[in-house]
């Protein structure tokens, strides 16, 4: 078995993704009571590290209930690359320091961050060595399949990766230019977990703990990496942890549940967050995720993504819950169709 390079107590590890704007400490604190073995932050840039920029390195920022946590970092400079693994152990002492080599965003690329680098494998792993020989932490690495379908090859990719001293890789089977479009081609994380001698991950289209243990079964990846599957509904972890353990899958919350987690994830954002407003309002995307599916959801969002203090939103759970089918009926009088397109997106 390909052991990973901190304590762990499970053999399939199951890892909340590094998301920008949404992997923060509030988040990654309510995953970790839901099952999530291993968080990572928010990718956070190099540059802004190493100059100590307030803004980053507020979102360093973690607590003891949320180890084991990685710290991802981005940039195309190695020497910078190096500097900000440095001041990251030497002040924040995670259990890893994880590299983004994965970001598709337009304005991380323009300046070959993120998945900008797969364009010249010799800079990526100049970062890595850089990054390695800078802290006594392990170093991982997240990566796509490729730039672009021309220069696809997930296999040398991780190849290079791992001969660079990475000590475990996650791939997303997909490559820059198809952002999220298509599917995930669960079988290149076969493929490199065939290749390589370290942990691989394997991350992508996992919307349903079903879908974990699929891609489990199907790949061999020695853990998962849950993003997007986990918004709204950070109990996708205890979810996945018992079928892999072949048990049951315990039910979804109730809507009642369902309400509280989602406040008490609100009350932590407000705690968090010093500005009280702009934690609300940065919190609407969540509470969108929460009510997703919920007959009525068209007119509650509607609601929700109007607050602008946390207090509001409990009061507009409790309407909800006082009269839901009058929600039910909002929508289907005032919104016909709209409804049904909101409760599909892929968000």
């Amino acid at each position: 078995m390909k052991r990973f390079p901190f304590p762990l107590d499970v053999e399939a590890p199951l890892y909340l993704a590094p998301m920008a704007g949404v992997s923060e400490s509030p988040f990654r604190r309510l995953c970790r009571r839901f099952g999530a073995d291993v968080v990572v932050t928010e990718f956070l840039s190099a540059e802004g590290i190493r100059r100590e920029n307030a803004a980053t390195i507020s979102k360093l920022r973690f607590g003891a209930d949320e180890r084991p946590i990685g710290v991802q970092i981005f940039g195309a400079d190695a020497a910078a690359m190096g500097e900000a693994a440095a001041f990251v152990t030497d002040v924040f002492h995670p259990e890893f320091i994880d590299i983004n080599f994965g970001c598709p965003v337009k304005k991380v690329v323009r300046r070959n961050g993120g998945s900008g680098c797969l364009k010249d494998l010799r800079l990526v792993q100049d970062v890595i060595r850089s990054v390695a020989g800078s802290t006594h932490l392990p170093v991982t690495c997240k990566i796509r399949s490729g730039w672009s379908e021309e220069m696809r090859d997930p296999v040398a990719i991780a190849l290079q990766c791992q001969d660079a001293g990475v000590r475990v890789l996650t791939l997303h089977p997909r490559t820059r230019t198809q952002m999220y479009t298509g599917s995930a081609r669960w079988d290149e994380i076969a493929a490199v977990v065939a290749a390589l001698d370290i942990p691989v991950l394997g991350n992508g289209d996992i919307k349903m703990p079903e879908d974990a243990v699929r891609m489990h079964r199907e790949t061999g990846c020695a853990g998962i990496m849950i993003a997007r599957g986990s918004f709204g509904q950070p109990w996708i972890f205890e979810q996945t942890r018992d079928l892999l353990a072949g048990r049951p899958k315990r039910d979804d919350p109730t809507v009642d549940e369902r309400f509280a987690i989602a406040l008490a994830h609100a009350r932590m954002a407000q705690d968090y967050e010093p500005d009280r407003r702009g934690a609300a309002i940065e919190f609407r995307k969540h509470l969108g995720w929460y009510v997703k599916g919920l007959p009525g959801s068209a007119g509650l969002r509607k609601r929700l993504h109007a607050v602008s203090s946390l207090d509001e939103v409990e009061a507009i759970f409790f309407e909800y819950l006082r009269d839901r089918e009058a929600f039910a009926a909002d929508d289907d009088v005032a919104q016909p169709g709209v409804a049904s397109l909101l409760e599909t997106a892929d968000v």
